[in-house]
């Protein structure tokens, strides 16, 4: 009997990380990625819990583990550098069942890379779907100047996702949240300082030590879409930022122009109807664009991908096993979706009064319910993937993760 067939569109997070559960499942797996190589594309991320269990799944999450390194005290501020809320990872742990782990992009990618077998990432090749396949039918991809067979087609191309337009040619693209941001990852300046996330009147500050000693480091901007500096992106988060506490200045100095990456922020602006059609899979950003407030973006990908290939064992009804993959990931990613654009609506306040008022009522909420930034992620934070097994210190407190498909 011949190996069943995978096809993965895009080498990010989320398709790397379906890549790997696949191929562990038994597929022979090709990833077709339209750049001209895994280069160290992006900036950070931070990976929650709920990824990192997700990740245990496919044998790396340990290895995630390993690197965390926010051990002190953090939260989030003023630009004064007053704190209207403090938690530490040691309080995640305890509520989550795991770590927090701000991790380079870079990193992950080749951690999941790594996981594949040699030749199963082709670059350079930009892949289009002809055929979405169905029953008795494969799907068909053209890329690389040939055309590809596939039993399963997993679509992780992104926030522009081609591949979304071809399965739901009616449903509307992601819109413009309303606001821009800047990532940029550069030495720890030479200085001590608390992981923080700062909050001004229509702007975001964030900065996460990572653990080879760099430190990564995150802004956003209420602004017109399509709106760019005039000069160079370093000189306006220095007028944008530049009188922020420490260690915002330090960093801000140290940065050099072409370090600085800055993306327009997209949201998804309906659910799609369901996240395959025939024998292709969405997943991702393709799936379910979300703004980064609750940094779930590549977090809800990672889970995407594990039951995704839970559920599309080669042996399974594909038919089946992708109904099940919608069913169980839809509800899930749309309420962390809508959870993100409240969150990012009180950041994007610009009225004095209203941030004003923003901030009272957190320091008082924190006052009565201390680690008010953790709780945005309850019910996110806290999920396991079907037939997850590791036993944090937590978990064997009895405090095991809430949340599981079936």
């Amino acid at each position: 009997m011949s190996q069943s067939e995978a096809l993965v569109i895009g080498a990010g997070v989320g398709g790397l990380t379906a890549a790997v559960a696949l191929h562990q499942q038994g597929w022979r797996v090709t990833v077709l990625e339209r750049a001209p190589g895994l280069e160290a594309v992006g900036a950070g991320l931070g990976l929650t819990p709920n990824s990192l269990r997700a990740l245990d799944m496919i044998g790396l999450g340990d290895t995630v583990r390993s690197m965390r390194t926010w051990r002190s005290e953090g939260g989030l501020r003023t630009p004064s550098g007053r704190w209207l809320s403090r938690t530490s990872n040691d309080a995640a742990a305890e509520r989550f069942g795991g770590p927090l782990v701000p991790l380079h992009r870079a990193t992950l990618i080749s951690l999941l890379h790594s996981k594949l077998p040699a030749g199963s990432v082709r670059t350079g090749t930009a892949a289009e779907i002809t055929d979405p396949g169905g029953q008795g039918r494969m799907a068909r991809v053209r890329g690389g100047g040939q055309e590809w067979k596939a039993d399963l087609v997993v679509a992780a191309d992104g926030i522009h996702s081609p591949a979304r337009g071809v399965l739901f040619p009616g449903c509307p693209a992601p819109r413009y949240a309303g606001f821009t941001a800047w990532r940029m990852v550069i030495p720890a300046p030479d200085q001590t300082y608390a992981p923080h996330e700062t909050w001004g009147r229509g702007t975001l500050w964030g900065t996460q030590p990572l653990f080879d000693g760099r430190v990564y480091a995150y802004a956003a901007a209420t602004v017109p879409e399509g709106e760019r500096a005039p000069g160079d992106e370093r000189a306006e988060l220095l007028h944008r930022f530049g009188t922020w506490h420490e260690p915002v200045p330090a960093i801000l100095e140290a940065v050099r122009p072409e370090q600085i990456l800055r993306n327009d922020v997209h949201q998804a602006a309906v659910p799609l109807p369901a996240y395959h059609r025939g024998r292709v899979a969405v997943l991702g950003d393709a799936a379910h664009a979300m703004p980064p407030t609750l940094g779930q973006g590549g977090n809800q990908a990672i889970e995407d991908a594990v039951v995704l290939a839970h559920h599309a064992r080669p042996s399974a009804d594909l038919s089946q096993a992708l109904t099940a993959y919608t069913h169980d990931r839809l509800p899930r990613t749309m309420d962390v979706v809508r959870r993100a654009v409240r969150v990012s609506r009180m950041v994007t306040l610009t009225s004095a009064p209203a941030c004003a008022l923003r901030d009272t009522a957190m320091t008082v909420v924190n006052r009565l319910a201390p680690h008010l930034a953790l709780r945005a992620l309850d019910g996110i934070a806290d999920w396991s993937p079907p037939g997850h097994t590791y036993a944090s210190p937590s978990h064997r407190d009895g405090k095991a993760a809430k949340y599981a498909p079936n």
